[in-house]
């Protein structure tokens, strides 16, 4: 079998081949699905294999102090040789995986051949094709648990005993310093405990990262944001606990916690940071320092680890073993989400270049897996997720963007291809119309290559780059199915799908293709005074309250709008604007919709609720005047409010009030910008304009309102019932 190993003194890496670990009692062998990286501490080994004697020597201090004792017991060239031995030796790396029990040892009685199981140990959960894994460092996965998911279940383990060692309280604030992979997991962890975060971290990536999986606010060691924040959250105490889970040689975490926390808070150190206290600052708040040891209790003891003497549970709660089973168990409950966190998912074969890539900084990530080949988990893996780029096929660099349109109908003549048209980085190569005139005066206009009314042979073009689907709305989900599948990147206006099945067929199509290469017409969050508005709003901290009155005007008679039958309701067309809004005002995706009407069902009230507590309430009203502004928004939070009126207007009450230019330069919506965004996606190959689950949460509470007002009770979005 093969086996990731190491020569500390060369640095080198190597795939090793390597007898297969033979099965003992006491325990099980395990061959591998996935195994994680952890890019803080293997990475950390890793880089200071590849530095000098002297290097090296600097970098463990502990080691030379061992070596120092060494050679008064035992001489120096005794002791150079055990040195130089152990480091001219290979060693493993990895410590946490997930695999199929394919042995079990005797004296096993928890699990058999063939069930999925998440292991820890850096010497049992290696990067290897099989491991034998003792009782207490595996549990069993729970139901619903995806493999890849559950080989977090070590590092989840490790952010857990630092969490439970800070003993945080319902209501408490904490700030977790280091938003590596653990710092992120500590967020979650602490949220879902019911405690406000604030997050430090020098990269903006990964701040914004740990915002979007619950921190109230994160931002740079270095600035003033961060202070601010933890005073307006504890009304100046500071915060209850600060979480040390950054590495690396500077002091500045352990000042940066004594500056913050309050008086008599606790500080615990979870990463390997340097710490030096500094005494008059931890002796004046008594702050009192506490260390996590890795992933709990049972840790470093061999008789728990090795011989499977568990402790009782009346004595020690939370043992390693039963830190993997509940964190495994809030992954199952939605209370934990670890998706977000991989980066990058690798096939074994290429683990060296992977750990190379790592290494030189070419391959930024926080959580990296080991994919190995040939293991039935009996569980279906997607191959792709929202967060996992396009294909090269379909996410390559490219020149101009060759596209077609299906549809050219008003909205697409009036607002999308005067944009495109004057273009250079474009080609309008095909448009698709039922009727040949309207392609004939399509092509006239706008300077396409060809006009047709052959969907199919579209579709099947090698030479077509990207498709706008702007037909009516019964027929979005399935052209932008087809699309997808042809490996085209979409831009379909809204909505996206008419029905949870409709939806479930685009959502199939992305995983059978590994082509997530799609956008919806949700224009307004790309407005330009909407974007200055914010601005002058400033970074939000606590919960917001949103209102946003919607006059829709009464439809012509006869449009098409109101063939609710074959084109869904008014709202299931046009809604997903109004909601995509809100959600991109608050960084998060909804979690419940009511919605009430009146009796003729054609003036809505819509409730929508977040993850931090902020709620949003859309009224969409057709029975207003036609001279009353169509879209009114206003934003409640912190102290401030934005008020935005119909694209023309914006003020921002604040400490320091602002309002927009008097003189509007017209209501821009936002097409030029969203198309300009969808256009650079497609050319530089990079992440589309909306993160493909938002777009899928939009249309879920889209279609939840038509759900609740036929039920009169609050949809959830995104858990099953």
């Amino acid at each position: 079998m093969k086996q990731v190993v190491q020569n500390y003194k060369s640095g080198e890496l190597a795939l090793l081949d390597v007898e297969t670990p033979a099965g003992k009692p006491g325990g099980v062998l395990v061959r591998s699905a996935f195994s994680l990286i952890s890019t803080g501490t293997e990475m950390m080994k890793v880089s200071e294999a590849s530095m000098s004697m002297l290097g090296k020597a600097r970098s463990r201090p502990d080691q030379v102090a061992k070596v120092v004792q060494s050679v008064a017991t035992n001489g120096v060239g005794a002791t150079y040789r055990k040195v130089m031995n152990r480091l001219d030796s290979y060693t493993p790396l990895g410590y946490s995986l997930c695999g199929v029990v394919e042995e079990v040892g005797a004296g096993i009685d928890d699990v058999t051949v063939g069930d999925l199981v998440a292991c820890a140990g850096n010497e049992h959960a290696l990067h290897s094709e099989l491991n034998w894994v003792p009782k207490n460092l595996y549990v069993r996965v729970p139901a619903g648990v995806e493999p890849r998911h559950a080989s977090f279940a070590t590092v989840g383990a490790i952010a857990m005993q630092g969490v439970r060692r800070g003993e945080p309280q319902l209501g408490d604030t904490a700030l977790v310093i280091g938003l590596g992979l653990i710092g992120q997991l500590v967020v979650q962890l602490l949220a879902a405990s019911g405690v406000r975060v604030v997050g430090v971290d020098p990269d903006q990536e990964r701040c914004a990262l740990a915002e979007r999986l619950g921190a109230s606010v994160c931002g740079h060691p270095g600035s003033g944001d961060v202070a601010i924040a933890v005073g307006e959250l504890t009304g100046g105490y500071g915060v209850d606990q600060v979480y040390l889970a950054a590495g690396g040689s500077t002091n500045e975490p352990v000042e940066l916690a004594a500056k913050l926390a309050r008086d008599r808070g606790r500080v615990i150190d979870i990463g390997k940071c340097r710490l030096d206290l500094p005494w008059n600052a931890y002796y004046e708040k008594e702050l009192d320092v506490r260390f996590s040891r890795s992933y709990g209790p049972g840790r470093y003891d061999p008789e728990y680890e090795l011989d499977g003497r568990d402790y009782p549970i009346g004595y020690v709660r939370w043992t390693e073993r039963r830190n993997l089973e509940c964190f495994l168990d809030l992954i199952a409950r939605g209370r934990v989400d670890v998706e977000p966190l991989v980066s990058h998912v690798a096939d074994f074969a290429t683990a060296v270049e992977t750990y190379r890539r790592l290494n030189e900084g070419e391959l930024k990530a926080v959580a990296v897996l080991f994919r190995y080949p040939g293991v039935d988990t009996g569980v279906a893996e997607p191959e792709l997720t929202a967060r996992v780029p396009a294909s090269i096929r379909t996410s390559r660099r490219m020149g101009r963007v060759r596209t077609a349109f299906i549809g050219a109908g008003n909205y697409a003549s009036s607002m999308l291809l005067p944009h495109l048209a004057e273009r250079e980085d474009v080609e309008l190569r095909r448009v698709v119309t039922t009727s040949s005139l309207s392609g004939a005066n399509a092509k006239r206009k706008f300077g396409f290559a060809e006009a047709s009314t052959d969907v199919d042979a579209t579709l099947a073009d090698p030479g077509i780059d990207a498709v706008f689907v702007v037909t009516r709305h019964s027929s979005h989900a399935e052209l932008t199915r087809r699309a997808l599948l042809a490996g085209k990147a979409v831009f379909v206006e809204k909505p996206l799908a008419l029905t949870e099945a409709e939806l479930g067929k685009v959502l199939g199509a992305v995983e059978e293709s590994g082509n997530d290469r799609l956008q919806v017409g949700f224009n307004r969050r790309f407005a330009p005074l909407l974007h200055e508005a914010t601005s002058h709003f400033g970074r939000r901290i606590g919960p917001a309250s949103v209102r946003y009155l919607v006059n829709a005007g009464r439809l012509d008679h006869g449009s098409w709008y109101s063939q609710a039958g074959s084109e869904g309701t008014r709202f299931d067309g046009e809604g997903g604007h109004f909601i995509d809004t809100v959600s991109w005002l608050l960084g998060a995706d909804p979690v419940s919709v009511y919605a009430c009407a009146t009796p003729d069902q054609q003036d809505l009230q819509i409730l929508l609720r977040y993850p931090d507590g902020s709620t949003a309430a859309i009224s969409y009203a057709t029975s207003g005047p036609a001279s009353f502004p169509k879209e009114t928004l206003d934003v409640v939070a912190d102290g401030k409010v934005l008020k935005f009126d119909d694209f023309a207007r914006a003020s921002v009450y604040a400490r320091k009030r602002w309002t927009s230019s008097r003189i509007p330069k017209g209501r821009d919506k936002g097409q030029h910008a969203e198309l300009d965004a969808f256009v650079t996606a497609v050319t530089s190959g990079g992440p589309m304009p909306v993160p493909l689950e938002s777009l899928v949460a939009t249309t879920l509470a889209t279609l939840a309102v038509r759900t609740s007002l036929a039920t009169g009770a609050p949809v959830r979005i995104g858990t099953s019932a």
